[in-house]
């Protein structure tokens, strides 16, 4: 994928978060992802810088996720 490519995911996956975010009233744990220092709009870092915080940012994202889902489960029971 090109770093023109990989910024756009970048930004996409923000959106998610913010969106998610104001829906679930949940706030996202970033620590992991903010220790890149690299956000959608830092074009100025590699390719490579990207893709890390990719990678950081979906971890977080699904992190949060899947913890919400295991408490709605566990309030089912």
């Amino acid at each position: 994928m090109k770093k023109q490519e990989l910024i756009h995911v970048h930004g996409l996956l923000a959106a998610v978060r913010n969106q998610y975010e104001e829906r679930s009233g949940r706030t996202v744990d970033l620590s992991e992802y903010e220790q890149t220092g690299v956000k959608p709009t830092s074009i100025h870092h590699s390719k490579t810088a990207h893709q890390e915080a990719i990678f950081a940012l979906v971890d977080c994202l699904t992190d949060t996720m899947a913890a919400e889902e295991k408490q709605l489960t566990s309030h089912a029971d």
